[in-house]
């Protein structure tokens, strides 16, 4: 029984933490110049750069800010 409340706290974590990550990344993009009714559109573009992300390279703060950046490239529509 222990074991079960333990993966059910675990679940709830990871729950819990990635909605605060998806939070923090509507942030991150609303401060990037994202238009705040494209926000959810712009978190779909940037998970899809993420998944053609070259998983050789490093990724953290550069890598998400290259990705942004390539935003403003792509889909310029997204961006005041």
């Amino acid at each position: 029984m222990k074991k079960k409340i333990e993966l059910e706290q675990d679940d709830f974590i990871s729950e819990e933490m990635a909605l605060e990550l998806s939070d923090m990344l509507s942030v991150a993009l609303h401060f990037a110049g994202i238009k705040e009714n494209k926000i959810e559109a712009a978190m779909d573009a940037y998970l899809s750069a993420l998944d053609e992300f070259d998983d050789e390279e490093e990724y953290g703060r550069e890598a998400m800010i290259k990705i942004i950046e390539n935003l403003r490239q792509t889909h310029k529509e997204l961006f005041i």
